[in-house]
């Protein structure tokens, strides 16, 4: 058997965008596509989760009214695409988004798709119906919708109470699944029924996620494969030496210097790095003492050498892009000149921890009184990294005592950060 390895590395905050290797793949139909995965989701539930490790294996599960073109590398309001929906149309005034509804559509237990399923998802997401979400992260995402209506089996319109140029980007993400009427949340958590490619097979934390092809989707000749098997491994270098060694086709969470394995130790690997919208960030909480200062959060900035660590975590390769996606991935990120002019992203570190040194001194602070403070009680957290990378927390006490903060870090600040990679092999 010959077989064709692909790894794609994401790296989150410093952001990079390298293209080792490319090669063109036949696709054949059938087989089961074997996936690493991270991390073991809460539940099946995409409206109920906020991370793609439930999201990514169950959006094949299930359709949206529309979606962004698969073909296209950057999403982007032109790349938008029907899948449940055949078209749509806005009133003159933008309030209202009209969208005929394709028909012959059936549910994986074999109930007909209508437009009252439509009604149902948002009602649920806006918590309008019977029943309930357990959680509900993205509530707020649609609290412009003033009503959803429906005429007749294969229409349905939103009602928004102003207009919003964001609103049918947001149906397009995949978090924004269609739901069935007829099966409560508390199913959907546990085995989701929806219209897509794939249905779902069995879930066992901390074990395996496994979805199964659907043999009457609604789009001829599709899928292709047999079925997905998630392998959940969240230990990063045991997931990778299991790719390595050639148990699964795909690989999340290649970090920069773990690239250097795959190419010694799978020199057929073919490597492509990719500018992701993940940043490595200090999340801090405003409302919470003393951070509720908002010179003391400018001195916090202006402390931070960002050059440092894309040095030492992605090894000079990332691109600094503050909060949005840094161009040319990015629609809307921010210009060179922009970003330089932000408090601690000018070049000149010595002089921005000067001026962060100025700033703690006229709050009160200075070398015989220092702000300390525990990282896991006061609001600072980290998101966007990898919590177990000793590196990180050593660069997170040296940015705090650069400007005469003591941190005290404690491992729980630290969840959530992680770098993103996928890893696919092809074989015939």
């Amino acid at each position: 058997m010959k077989r064709d390895f692909r790894v794609l590395a994401a790296v989150g905050s410093l952001s990079l965008a390298v293209t080792v290797a490319d090669t063109a793949f036949a696709e054949k139909a059938g087989g089961i596509l074997k996936v690493g995965w991270f991390d073991s989701p809460a539940s099946m539930s995409i409206l109920e989760e906020s991370t793609i490790a439930a999201e990514r294996p169950m959006m094949g599960v299930f359709n949206n009214l529309v979606m962004y073109d698969q073909h296209v590398a950057q999403n982007s309001s032109r790349s938008i695409v029907p899948d449940l929906a055949t078209a749509w149309a806005w009133n003159e005034e933008g309030t209202e988004l009209t969208l005929p509804l394709r028909q012959g559509v059936k549910w994986h237990d074999g109930k007909p798709f209508t437009a009252a399923d439509v009604k149902c998802t948002f009602d649920l997401l806006q918590g309008k119906a019977s029943d309930k979400l357990r959680i509900n992260p993205r509530k707020s995402w649609f609290s412009n919708v003033a009503e959803v209506t429906t005429k007749g089996d294969y229409e349905v319109a939103f009602h928004l109470n102003r207009p919003q140029a964001s609103f049918l980007a947001m149906l397009a993400t995949g978090w924004t699944p269609i739901y069935p009427c007829h099966v409560s949340p508390q199913q959907m958590r546990l085995h989701p029924i929806g219209t897509g490619p794939f249905k779902f097979s069995e879930f066992r934390p901390n074990e395996t996620i496994k979805v199964v092809r659907n043999p009457d989707y609604w789009k001829p000749g599709r899928p292709y494969l047999d079925g997905i098997e998630y392998t959940i491994i969240k230990d990063v270098s045991t997931r990778l030496l299991a790719f390595i060694a050639g148990q699964h086709d795909v690989y999340f969470g290649v970090t920069i210097p773990q690239l250097k394995d795959v190419r010694a130790q799978a020199p057929q690997a073919i490597c492509e790095s990719t500018t992701p919208n993940v940043a490595r960030n200090m999340l801090v909480n405003r409302r919470v003492p003393p951070f509720d200062n908002p010179d003391l959060r400018r001195a916090m900035s202006l402390s931070l050498d960002r050059k440092a660590f894309n040095d030492i975590i992605n090894e000079g390769q990332g691109v600094i892009g503050a909060v949005m996606q840094p161009p040319p991935d990015g629609l809307w990120g921010m210009t060179p000149e922009t970003l330089a002019a932000l408090p601690g992203y000018g070049p000149d570190v010595a002089m921005n921890r000067v001026e962060a040194r100025k700033i703690m001194e006229k709050l009160g602070y200075g070398p015989d009184k220092r702000l300390a403070f525990d990282a896991q009680h006061s609001g600072v957290s980290r998101s966007g990294g990898n919590p177990d990378q000793p590196v990180e927390g050593d660069l997170y006490r040296r940015r705090a005592r650069s400007s005469r903060h003591d941190a005290m870090v404690s491992p729980v600040d630290a969840q959530g950060l992680q770098s993103c990679a996928q890893c696919y092999r092809d074989g015939d």
